[in-house]
């Protein structure tokens, strides 16, 4: 059995985006749709502390993308059982093809903004397709979220969001393996989950 989980270091992350960006590269995301967004801890702007000048300023940053549940709240009140957790690995995965774009989903995942509702056809800042060939198709009307990169990893490779992290802040890999990096990182370095209270069991990790 493997069990996929994504780990974030918050003390290398800068939240320099390209995390995001080679998420809307690699699977050909429409305009207006993101994946995986960096976000900053502190002031009310990007890249802005909280606290006053001198002795008192934090910041810290980090990434937010759909959390591959352990008991997905999406997928509780999905009526066309258009989102899956796959039994060989624990991702979370959302089949556009039946996608109704009821948006339940949305009102139900407690971690806010990691689903974007696509109204109407897909537009594209280019007339041609980018990204890997593999990657899953787009469909007017429909709710899209994070898939992992699935056809990424069916064919043994990482999520392109870890691959092109230049602080080396993101890991990738099977809880289920000891020796995984994703299991020898939450061993040596304290950790947390976002909103472990809500019960979905959540599969991004921080380290802190």
């Amino acid at each position: 059995m493997t069990k996929y989980a994504m780990v974030m270091d918050k003390a290398r992350c800068v939240a320099c985006s390209n995390c995001a960006m080679a998420c809307r590269v690699e699977n050909n995301l429409p305009d207006g749709v993101w994946w995986n967004r960096a976000l900053t801890v502190g002031g009310e702007e990007m890249y802005t502390p909280s606290g006053t000048y001198p002795d008192a300023l934090s910041m810290g940053h980090y990434t937010l993308a759909c959390q591959h549940c352990d008991n997905p709240a999406c997928l509780a009140v999905c009526p066309v059982e258009a989102i899956v957790r796959r039994p060989e690995d624990g991702i979370v995965v959302q089949d556009n093809e039946k996608c109704i774009g009821c948006r339940l989903c949305i009102e139900a995942c407690p971690y806010e903004g990691v689903r974007t509702y696509v109204d109407g056809e897909p537009s594209y800042l280019l007339d041609f397709a980018v990204g890997d060939a593999d990657a899953l198709p787009h469909h007017p009307n429909v709710v899209e979220k994070c898939q992992f990169c699935v056809h990424r990893i069916d064919r043994g490779d990482r999520p392109a969001c870890v691959d092109i992290c230049r602080a080396m802040a993101r890991l990738f890999g099977d809880l289920d393996d000891p020796a995984s990096e994703v299991s020898k990182a939450l061993a040596s370095r304290s950790h947390e989950r976002l909103l472990e209270e809500q019960g979905t069991g959540p599969n991004v990790y921080f380290l802190t």
